[in-house]
Protein backbone atom coordinates (compact mmCIF):
# COMPACT_ATOMS: atom_id res chain seq x y z
CA UNK A 1 0.00 0.00 0.00
CA UNK A 2 1.57 3.48 -1.02
CA UNK A 3 1.69 6.46 1.68
CA UNK A 4 -0.15 9.28 0.71
CA UNK A 5 2.38 12.28 -0.62
CA UNK A 6 3.21 14.95 1.61
CA UNK A 7 5.11 18.31 0.34
CA UNK A 8 8.46 17.11 1.25
CA UNK A 9 7.65 14.05 -1.42
CA UNK A 10 8.66 16.53 -4.05
CA UNK A 11 11.86 16.72 -4.44
CA UNK A 12 11.86 12.81 -4.17
CA UNK A 13 9.18 12.72 -7.14
CA UNK A 14 11.75 14.99 -8.74
CA UNK A 15 14.22 13.06 -8.41
CA UNK A 16 12.80 9.62 -9.28
CA UNK A 17 11.47 11.12 -12.59
CA UNK A 18 14.68 12.61 -13.70
CA UNK A 19 16.61 9.53 -13.03
CA UNK A 20 13.72 7.53 -15.00
CA UNK A 21 13.80 9.22 -17.79
CA UNK A 22 17.94 9.92 -17.43
CA UNK A 23 18.17 6.40 -17.79
CA UNK A 24 15.35 6.45 -20.89
CA UNK A 25 12.70 4.24 -18.98
CA UNK A 26 9.29 4.31 -21.87
CA UNK A 27 7.21 6.96 -21.42
CA UNK A 28 9.16 8.72 -18.67
CA UNK A 29 9.86 11.82 -20.75
CA UNK A 30 6.59 11.79 -22.13
CA UNK A 31 5.43 11.54 -18.33
CA UNK A 32 7.45 14.86 -17.32
CA UNK A 33 6.31 16.57 -20.38
CA UNK A 34 2.78 16.06 -19.27
CA UNK A 35 3.37 17.22 -15.88
CA UNK A 36 4.98 20.22 -16.44
CA UNK A 37 3.17 21.36 -20.01
CA UNK A 38 1.02 23.64 -18.67
CA UNK A 39 3.42 25.81 -16.40
CA UNK A 40 5.67 26.14 -19.81
CA UNK A 41 2.27 27.14 -21.68
CA UNK A 42 1.36 29.91 -19.51
CA UNK A 43 5.13 31.63 -19.23
CA UNK A 44 5.49 30.94 -22.79
CA UNK A 45 2.25 32.44 -23.86
CA UNK A 46 2.35 35.00 -21.81
CA UNK A 47 5.51 36.06 -23.05
CA UNK A 48 4.90 35.58 -26.76
CA UNK A 49 1.12 36.13 -26.78
CA UNK A 50 1.12 34.52 -30.05
CA UNK A 51 -0.15 30.60 -29.78
CA UNK A 52 1.47 29.50 -33.16
CA UNK A 53 4.77 30.66 -32.13
CA UNK A 54 3.90 29.84 -28.06
CA UNK A 55 3.80 25.79 -29.30
CA UNK A 56 7.12 25.70 -31.31
CA UNK A 57 8.56 27.46 -28.47
CA UNK A 58 7.37 24.76 -25.92
CA UNK A 59 8.54 22.03 -28.67
CA UNK A 60 11.48 23.78 -28.07
CA UNK A 61 11.68 23.98 -24.19
CA UNK A 62 11.20 20.38 -23.99
CA UNK A 63 13.86 19.86 -26.16
CA UNK A 64 16.67 21.91 -24.52
CA UNK A 65 14.93 19.85 -21.20
CA UNK A 66 15.85 16.29 -22.88
CA UNK A 67 18.92 18.02 -24.23
CA UNK A 68 20.33 19.41 -20.84
CA UNK A 69 18.16 17.39 -17.64
CA UNK A 70 21.98 15.77 -17.07
CA UNK A 71 22.75 18.82 -16.01
CA UNK A 72 19.71 19.32 -13.08
CA UNK A 73 21.88 18.92 -9.99
CA UNK A 74 18.45 19.23 -8.02
CA UNK A 75 19.10 22.82 -5.80
CA UNK A 76 15.89 24.26 -6.74
CA UNK A 77 12.12 22.01 -7.44
CA UNK A 78 12.27 20.60 -11.03
CA UNK A 79 9.25 22.98 -11.98
CA UNK A 80 11.56 25.85 -11.72
CA UNK A 81 14.35 24.53 -13.11
CA UNK A 82 11.65 24.07 -16.42
CA UNK A 83 10.04 27.07 -15.82
CA UNK A 84 13.81 28.69 -16.18
CA UNK A 85 14.20 26.68 -19.35
CA UNK A 86 11.14 28.12 -21.13
CA UNK A 87 11.16 31.53 -19.75
CA UNK A 88 14.69 31.74 -21.47
CA UNK A 89 13.54 30.09 -24.53
CA UNK A 90 10.45 32.98 -24.74
CA UNK A 91 13.17 35.52 -23.63
CA UNK A 92 15.11 34.80 -26.47
CA UNK A 93 12.33 34.18 -29.13
CA UNK A 94 12.01 38.29 -27.83
CA UNK A 95 15.04 39.93 -28.41
CA UNK A 96 15.13 38.17 -31.69
CA UNK A 97 12.02 39.69 -33.06
CA UNK A 98 13.14 42.90 -30.79
CA UNK A 99 10.20 43.28 -28.68
CA UNK A 100 11.31 44.82 -25.51
CA UNK A 101 10.66 42.76 -22.45
CA UNK A 102 9.21 45.55 -19.97
CA UNK A 103 8.14 49.26 -20.30
CA UNK A 104 9.07 52.05 -18.12
CA UNK A 105 11.36 50.36 -15.52
CA UNK A 106 12.26 52.89 -13.79
CA UNK A 107 12.58 52.98 -9.98
CA UNK A 108 9.83 54.23 -8.88
CA UNK A 109 7.50 52.85 -6.12
CA UNK A 110 10.11 50.08 -5.46
CA UNK A 111 9.81 50.68 -1.60
CA UNK A 112 6.03 50.32 -1.69
CA UNK A 113 6.78 46.83 -3.33
CA UNK A 114 6.88 45.12 -0.25
CA UNK A 115 2.81 45.69 -0.21
CA UNK A 116 2.91 42.66 -2.69
CA UNK A 117 1.49 40.31 -0.09
CA UNK A 118 1.59 35.89 -0.59
CA UNK A 119 -2.41 36.59 0.26
CA UNK A 120 -3.73 38.78 -2.63
CA UNK A 121 -6.00 37.17 -5.08
CA UNK A 122 -6.51 39.49 -7.84
CA UNK A 123 -9.16 37.83 -9.90
CA UNK A 124 -11.10 37.10 -6.46
CA UNK A 125 -10.83 40.95 -5.91
CA UNK A 126 -12.90 41.52 -8.93
CA UNK A 127 -15.92 39.10 -8.92
CA UNK A 128 -17.94 40.30 -12.12
CA UNK A 129 -17.64 38.79 -15.14
CA UNK A 130 -17.54 41.93 -16.87
CA UNK A 131 -14.67 43.04 -14.93
CA UNK A 132 -13.04 39.92 -15.49
CA UNK A 133 -13.23 40.08 -18.92
CA UNK A 134 -11.44 43.64 -18.85
CA UNK A 135 -8.70 42.39 -16.33
CA UNK A 136 -7.17 39.68 -18.63
CA UNK A 137 -7.97 42.00 -21.66
CA UNK A 138 -5.89 44.53 -20.31
CA UNK A 139 -3.59 41.56 -18.43
CA UNK A 140 -2.53 40.74 -22.31
CA UNK A 141 -1.92 44.36 -23.39
CA UNK A 142 0.95 44.48 -20.33
CA UNK A 143 4.74 44.19 -21.63
CA UNK A 144 6.52 40.81 -21.76
CA UNK A 145 7.74 40.84 -18.38
CA UNK A 146 4.78 42.36 -16.41
CA UNK A 147 2.44 39.47 -18.00
CA UNK A 148 4.85 36.62 -17.42
CA UNK A 149 5.67 38.09 -13.72
CA UNK A 150 1.86 38.54 -13.09
CA UNK A 151 0.69 34.97 -14.43
CA UNK A 152 3.89 33.32 -12.20
CA UNK A 153 2.65 35.22 -9.05
CA UNK A 154 -1.48 35.70 -9.15
CA UNK A 155 -2.44 32.80 -11.74
CA UNK A 156 -0.05 30.10 -11.15
CA UNK A 157 -0.09 30.54 -7.54
CA UNK A 158 3.87 30.64 -7.60
CA UNK A 159 6.37 31.96 -4.83
CA UNK A 160 8.49 35.04 -5.01
CA UNK A 161 11.47 32.61 -4.13
CA UNK A 162 10.63 30.05 -7.24
CA UNK A 163 10.00 33.13 -9.66
CA UNK A 164 13.25 34.95 -8.97
CA UNK A 165 14.95 30.83 -10.04
CA UNK A 166 12.63 31.19 -13.23
CA UNK A 167 13.52 34.80 -14.30
CA UNK A 168 16.99 35.06 -12.95
CA UNK A 169 15.66 38.89 -10.94
CA UNK A 170 16.38 39.23 -7.94
CA UNK A 171 13.03 38.85 -5.18
CA UNK A 172 13.11 42.99 -4.73
CA UNK A 173 12.31 43.90 -8.73
CA UNK A 174 10.29 41.45 -9.11
CA UNK A 175 8.50 42.70 -6.07
CA UNK A 176 8.27 45.94 -7.60
CA UNK A 177 6.90 44.78 -11.00
CA UNK A 178 4.06 42.86 -9.51
CA UNK A 179 3.78 46.57 -6.92
CA UNK A 180 3.61 48.80 -10.49
CA UNK A 181 1.60 46.11 -12.62
CA UNK A 182 -1.19 46.12 -10.03
CA UNK A 183 -1.21 49.69 -9.44
CA UNK A 184 -1.38 49.88 -13.13
CA UNK A 185 -4.55 47.17 -13.60
CA UNK A 186 -6.17 49.42 -11.52
CA UNK A 187 -5.50 52.50 -13.19
CA UNK A 188 -6.87 51.19 -16.07
CA UNK A 189 -10.03 49.69 -14.83
CA UNK A 190 -11.30 52.43 -12.59
CA UNK A 191 -10.56 54.62 -15.85
CA UNK A 192 -12.40 52.61 -18.55
CA UNK A 193 -15.30 50.82 -16.05
CA UNK A 194 -15.20 53.32 -12.46
CA UNK A 195 -13.95 50.61 -10.64
CA UNK A 196 -12.07 50.71 -7.81
CA UNK A 197 -10.34 47.17 -8.05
Amino acid sequence: MSEPTHPGDEAGDDRALVAAVLARAPGAFERLVQQYQGLCWHIVLRMVRNPEDARELCQETFLRVHQYLHQYRHDSALKSWIGQVAYSVAKRHLERKRIPLVENDDDEGRSLAETVGDGFDLEASVGDDQINIRLHAAIAALPPLQRTLLTLYHLEETPIGEISRITGLAEGTIKSHLFRTRKQLRETLESRIGVAV
